[in-house]
């Protein structure tokens, strides 16, 4: 990943996300492996969310495998409060949305693919087209 993408840069790719999908409450991104990268949080400990969806990803990528379905794209886990979706930023990082129970899951699912697109660029992770 790149050291030279502000950090502020990524947190208005973040708000910008929360802006577009009705009940996103809270964003983190971090590296495959939980390090914290930016977050867009007011409630949640950033630190221990990156931990937490890298250790998400790491299981629902290897029961993909096990199973025989493929390449891991997002991990979705609805619960009593909300939502915990964290999705795969290529190999190297993830973004893990919080949404609350008025969630637009149909929403996330249309505008997170340019999301994830736009953090790996300027994670530098692939080049700009």
């Amino acid at each position: 990943m790149s050291s030279q993408t502000p950090i502020a840069v990524l947190v208005e790719e973040l708000k910008s996300l929360r802006d577009r999908v009705m009940g996103i409450s809270e964003t983190v991104i971090s590296t495959a492996d939980g390090l914290l990268v930016a977050a867009d949080t007011a409630t949640v400990h950033a630190e221990s969310a990156a931990a937490l969806s890298a250790a998400m990803l790491g299981l629902g990528r290897r029961t993909g495998v096990e199973v025989g379905v493929g390449g891991l794209r997002y991990v979705e886990t609805r619960c009593n409060g909300g939502y915990v979706v964290v999705l795969a930023i290529g190999e190297e990082a993830l973004l893990m949305v919080l949404g609350d129970e008025g969630l637009d899951i149909a929403g996330l699912h249309r505008e997170s693919p340019a999301t994830v697109r736009r953090l790996s660029e300027l994670l530098g992770m692939v080049p700009a087209t």
